[in-house]
């Protein structure tokens, strides 16, 4: 048993038609207005640059005067406690190179900082 060939009715000879067929054969979509294209661009950047990750905001944090501690970091993220010290160790000394130092004064919480310049 075969199947025989089933020749399709050529396409109809439409402006639209037309278009894709141009846009096959200059190997791209047909060109938008330059102006609309920058204007897209620019504002695809612009909302990009609108968004603060996580991180930008821990790292904020921990280079103000203050510093930070763990419990105010879980606060603004959400993290878990050991997923927060993952982060300052693994991300910020190991990936970042910067300096973390702690300190503890008496009778208060422990907060984390980030020194001035990079470096171990």
């Amino acid at each position: 048993m075969s199947i025989s060939h089933v020749e399709t009715p050529p396409k109809a000879n439409t402006p639209a038609s037309k278009q894709r067929l141009a846009a096959k054969n200059s190997g791209g979509t047909p060109r938008k207005s330059l102006p609309r294209l920058v204007a897209k661009q620019t504002t695809r950047v612009a909302e990009a640059k609108a968004v603060v990750t996580k991180q930008e905001r821990v790292l904020a944090m921990l280079t103000g005067s203050k510093g930070a501690s763990i419990d105010e970091i879980i606060k603004v993220t959400g993290w878990q406690p050991h997923s927060v010290r993952g982060f300052l160790a693994g991300t910020v000394k190991k990936k970042l190179g910067l300096t973390l130092t702690s300190s503890k004064p008496e009778g208060a919480v422990r907060r984390y900082r980030v020194a001035a310049g990079r470096g171990r």
